[in-house]
């Protein structure tokens, strides 16, 4: 019997043949490839049959990743007769109101960008060390920069816990590391925010952009994030909390933590229903509340 070389192994036996794919398989890699422009807005999709071909599935297995995507709403013309089409705006399916809730890297970016295409841009943001806030800027900076967008005036209001108080994670799992972790949360707290904070002053030379950043600390460890944007639209994940370990000064840390960068995000937007609308007003009340009382100035420095 010949044994093809990708399932032989060293010792002569046959290794096991890789799992039959499912149509979520094909669903994750398409939506991958709509994601990262791979797949075009308003691009034809490779027909079922080529489909089929390619991930070594069933039809059928194709037209229920299809319908997944089209649900989704990042595909259209889903049919039997004839190739799906790449929605016209994929990015906004992917973060926008009504959209599945998707990773935090992949939904804040376009609707950062969406939101810097406004005249007057207001960014509200209550996080842990604002990681996910500075990396979604980088788009719409790049497309100012590339003379794509110009908003006349820029303000952003960052909620990030105080340094002063004892933080709910990222906690050790062993008390004696806390101080240590302590300090590399702050300096990584400090770290990011400086960087935003210059990346967005930096328009007020080189585009004459008007823009003010703002931080206050929070007396708590805040358990979910919270993103709004130009008063219409309030982004919100829960930060979920796992037992990993990471290297702390040349030392194996073992600590509960959230992945926040990948937190799952819902995205809400005023005038897109009672519901939507009721928590993006309610979310900027919350957000002004605690600017306006509990919590105190916040300096970046270590």
């Amino acid at each position: 019997m010949v044994v093809e070389p990708e399932h032989a192994s060293v010792n002569g036996r046959k290794r096991p043949h890789p799992p039959q794919k499912t149509h979520r398989d094909v669903a994750d890699v398409l939506r991958a490839r709509i994601r990262s422009g791979v797949l075009q807005p308003g691009q034809r999709m490779p027909t079922q049959a080529q489909l089929a071909d390619e991930f070594g599935v069933e039809r059928a297995a194709v037209r229920q990743a299809l319908r997944i995507l089209q649900t989704e709403r990042l595909l259209t013309n889903v049919s039997k007769g004839s190739p799906a089409t790449v929605a016209p705006d994929p990015g906004r399916a992917l973060a926008g109101p009504g959209a599945p809730p998707q990773p935090t890297t992949v939904a804040l970016a376009p609707r950062m960008a969406a939101a810097f295409a406004a005249p007057h841009v207001e960014i509200d943001a209550l996080c842990l060390t604002s990681i996910s806030l500075t990396l979604s800027i980088g788009e719409p900076l790049r497309r100012i920069h590339a003379g794509q967008l110009k908003p006349a005036k820029v303000d952003v209001r960052v909620l990030l816990p105080s340094r002063d108080i004892e933080l709910a994670f990222p906690a050790p799992v062993d008390p004696a590391d806390a101080d240590r972790l302590h300090q590399r949360w702050l300096a990584m707290r400090n770290a990011q925010g400086q960087v935003l904070q210059h990346n967005l002053l930096a328009l007020r030379a080189s585009h004459g952009i008007d823009v003010h950043v703002s931080f206050r600390a929070l007396p708590f460890t805040p358990p979910v994030k919270l993103y709004l944007l130009n008063g219409t639209e309030a982004l919100f994940a829960y930060y979920t909390l796992r037992r990993r370990e990471e290297e702390i000064d040349h030392e194996q840390l073992q600590l509960y933590d959230a992945e926040g960068t990948q937190s799952m995000l819902f995205a809400f937007e005023q005038g897109a229903g009672l519901r939507d609308t009721t928590f993006v007003e309610q979310s900027h009340l919350w957000f002004n509340a605690l600017w306006e009382t509990i919590s105190s100035e916040l300096v970046l420095t270590s």
